[in-house]
């Protein structure tokens, strides 16, 4: 048993002392001078160690001494059970439980700093359908910018803490992957060069853009890690077709149109026994505390979320190349993201009664809303929304509510409403995370809804969409 736990042949361990030669230095184990003192005391000996194997690995076990007398003399009786597994889930648990506490804490920032987002980015949103000089415009310009990375960053540091609403959306990959360059580079670092080769007639995809923004960003970090005096960093995109014939030899692939995106490095590499296991949870190359495991997961978990599939080609000083595959969404260009700015048919002429608590939220929403035609009348609570109603229920067409609100919230509020108006047409937003949302039961049924911070346009077509009952 000793032979097979620690690869050493009998005649080698005979020789070797066990302090200095299968002992690992930063074990938990006690000195052998408190074994000694315990064992003379007829005490029962109980040590978790670490210890290294004849090819180098390392293992615990869970060591038991009983004191005996053995030719005459006191001895120790050792019984060593190997711990490996139970200690690596020991280290999952806890850190299960650092990421649910990343999640707590990002969940609660979220809803006030998203609530601080509509403000800075629809004030920025009114400015910008201004005519306004440059001298101004160019300030308003990089304050929205600033502000539409902020809201990625919150989006990226929920979703990895799994506490992000998914939206899924028409998306042009390339787009996506421009607007992104900046802040990837600055992520990782001047010694990494980043090249793109975009396929100009990309086809669309559906999918979250944060998920895939946190797609990218985790086989980036990866890649950096694996180039740590630095080096090439290609992300490429485009349009394939695979036919039954093609998916023969490629496991988990459909037959079908996909939008493919290849994130490629010159970093060091992985040889197969790696490449084997990356998509497993808390499965990890690198040191003690440098990474969770948790990346390369939760991308798998993405892909497989949006019905894509994902393949390595990777070899030892030869650099790694993960190719992404999502299937594309057939749509008429009408529909396509780049042409959705200055469409006249997001105008409006319809009664809307907007209730929010925020009172700047409230005031930068009901002047988004006048700048597309509509009409507004607000509340700061539910009471007196339902008061408000009752005056001018024939003129209203559409409740826009925050979902969490003091006394009464979002679906108590439209569930009232629609006591007397059983056909009224109803829009939640909310800066808070889905299990909040859930929570109020808004995710759990087929209502419609807009997540803070939003912008105009994307309010202004959610609107048109309710209204007008697509």
């Amino acid at each position: 048993a000793a032979e097979r736990q620690t690869g050493y042949s009998r005649d080698e361990l005979i020789t070797m002392n066990i302090e200095k030669d299968i002992s690992v230095q930063d074990s938990e184990e006690l000195s052998y001078n408190e074994w000694d003192k315990k064992l003379t005391n007829n005490e029962v000996v109980t040590s978790i160690e670490k210890k290294r194997k004849k090819d180098g690995s390392e293992y615990w076990t869970e060591v038991v001494v009983t004191p005996i007398e053995y030719k005459g003399k006191k001895a120790g009786l050792s019984i060593n059970h190997d711990i490996t597994e139970r200690k690596l889930l020991e280290a999952q648990l806890r850190q299960s439980q650092k990421m649910e506490a990343v999640g707590q804490l990002a969940g609660g920032v979220a809803h006030d700093f998203n609530n601080l987002l509509t403000v800075i980015n629809g004030y920025c949103d009114l400015l910008a359908m201004r005519d306004l000089p440059p001298e101004i415009a160019n300030p308003v310009a990089q304050i929205h910018n600033a502000g539409k990375r902020a809201a990625r960053l919150t989006s990226q540091l929920l979703a990895f803490s799994r506490k992000q609403i998914i939206q899924p959306k028409l998306l042009n990959l390339n787009s996506l992957i421009s607007d992104y360059m900046k802040m990837l580079g600055r992520l990782l670092g001047e010694n990494i060069e980043i090249d793109t080769k975009l396929q100009s007639d990309l086809e669309l995809i559906k999918a979250d853009p944060g998920q895939i923004e946190q797609i990218i960003m985790n086989i980036a970090i990866n890649a950096s890690d694996a180039m740590p005096f630095g080096g090439r960093l290609t992300i490429e995109t485009a349009n394939t077709v695979f036919n039954r014939q093609d998916i023969k030899n490629l496991p988990g692939a459909r037959a079908g149109r996909f939008v493919m995106l290849s994130i490629s490095d010159t970093g060091v590499g992985m040889d197969k026994a790696t490449q084997n296991h990356i998509f497993e949870p808390f499965f990890t190359t690198k040191g003690r505390d440098k990474g969770t495991g948790l990346g390369l997961a939760t991308v798998y978990g993405i892909i497989k979320q949006n019905n894509g599939f994902i393949y390595v080609e990777s070899a030892l000083q030869k650099g790694s190349s993960f190719r992404v595959y999502l299937p594309c969404v057939k749509t008429r260009q009408s529909e396509s993201p780049e042409n959705e700015r200055n469409n006249n048919k997001l105008m409006g002429t319809e009664t809307i009664l907007l209730v929010e608590d925020e009172e700047e939220v409230r005031e930068v929403a009901k002047s988004t809303l006048a700048q597309y035609g509509y009409a507004v009348i607000c509340a700061s609570n539910g009471t007196e929304a339902v008061r408000i109603y009752k005056k001018n229920r024939s003129a209203i067409d559409l409740l826009l509510t925050d979902v969490v609100m003091p006394q009464m919230n979002g679906p108590q509020l439209a569930r009232e409403i629609k006591k007397s108006d059983p056909q009224i047409k109803v829009l939640y937003f909310s800066g808070y995370t889905d299990s909040h949302i859930s929570r109020h039961g808004v995710l759990n049924e087929d209502a419609e809804f807009i997540q803070k911070p939003f912008s105009h346009i994307e309010l202004a077509k959610k609107l048109r969409k309710v209204l007008d009952g697509k």
